[in-house]
């Protein structure tokens, strides 16, 4: 399933799974049915397999008897963030070229990390679809720019081992972890990436049994139609069960919380000479099957 936080016509935040070019609201199929769903993604995730199972039989069964107030066009919604999660955690420096030039250009260290760099950002960093990155030219020159696949756990995971880690997973989505460069206080990094609006995410989670394989996925990003990062999550230095074995050994993940795997080569500061957003830019981060998520760089002073 591909599901999606929407408003329609000034409404409420709805969940609906993307069918075609159409949104089906979910709760008001199930409620169609005489069965009920949760009306929000944290809610549908917290309610297990039971709820995902329920939603495919709805959406499996005849089109034709699906209430109309229920389907919308695509066109005709506004998508938001699919949720707001709990935690999200980052990853840095989990691809072997971008540590290379992270050590060349962010005076980290040029030795490939024995185990996962792991930050966290707060959920008020996050902000949906075509909604705005927020430049505050007062506190940074330096706002870059980093796709990156998004792993939404599914399932409460503490001491995971690597071989169950997948089992936890509820379905992924993207973040474009937005860094302030200049605001790294101490060499710690949670100002500097954790601003409002600093973590775009969606357009959709897309549910992992519809992922076959999320360890061989392409990602890129362009700025304004300019490609900038162009790679494959199968370079990842550390792959998604170590990721999540990793954290879950010392921090229990819950249902919704998110983390973001980390990001390829050819942010803003490794380019020579190096390249920031501004006002006034688009940026555009795609991973294959998901979808793309845009964003608008707008002036925030």
């Amino acid at each position: 399933m591909r599901l999606l936080t929407y408003t329609h016509n000034d409404s409420p935040n709805r969940l609906g799974a993307q069918v075609d070019d159409c949104v089906v609201d979910l709760a008001a199929l199930a409620a169609h049915a005489g069965v009920e769903l949760p009306g929000d993604l944290l809610s549908f995730i917290q309610a297990g397999d039971a709820a995902r199972e329920a939603a495919q039989r709805l959406l499996d069964s005849d089109s034709a008897d699906w209430p109309a107030e229920a389907v919308h066009q695509l066109a005709e919604v506004t998508l938001r963030a699919p949720l707001r999660p709990g935690k999200i955690i980052g990853v840095g420096l989990n691809y072997v070229e971008h540590v290379e030039e992270s050590s060349r250009s962010l005076d980290t260290d040029k030795e490939l990390p024995p185990r996962p760099v792991l930050f966290s950002k707060p959920a008020t960093a996050v902000t949906g679809p075509g909604q705005p990155i927020l430049h505050n030219a007062d506190l940074t020159t330096q706002l870059d720019w980093e796709c990156e696949l998004a792993v939404v756990i599914g399932r409460t995971a503490y001491r995971v081992s690597e071989a169950d880690a997948f089992d936890h997973v509820f379905g992924y989505s993207i973040v474009n972890d937005i860094s302030a460069r200049d605001q790294r206080r101490s060499g710690q990094w949670f100002f500097s990436k954790g601003q409002d609006s600093y973590a775009p995410f969606g357009p959709a989670v897309v549910t992992a049994d519809d992922v076959p394989n999320p360890m061989d996925l392409d990602l890129s990003l362009r700025v304004n139609g300019v490609t900038k990062q162009k790679s494959n999550t199968r370079h990842m230095l550390f792959p998604i069960a170590r990721l999540i074995a990793d954290i879950s050994s010392g921090v229990t993940l819950e249902p919704g919380d998110v983390i973001a795997t980390g990001s390829p080569s050819g942010v803003g500061a490794g380019m020579v000479p190096p390249e920031f957003l501004t006002p006034g830019d688009t940026v555009e981060a795609t991973v294959e099957g998901i979808g793309t998520l845009t964003n608008p760089v707008i002036d925030a002073r």
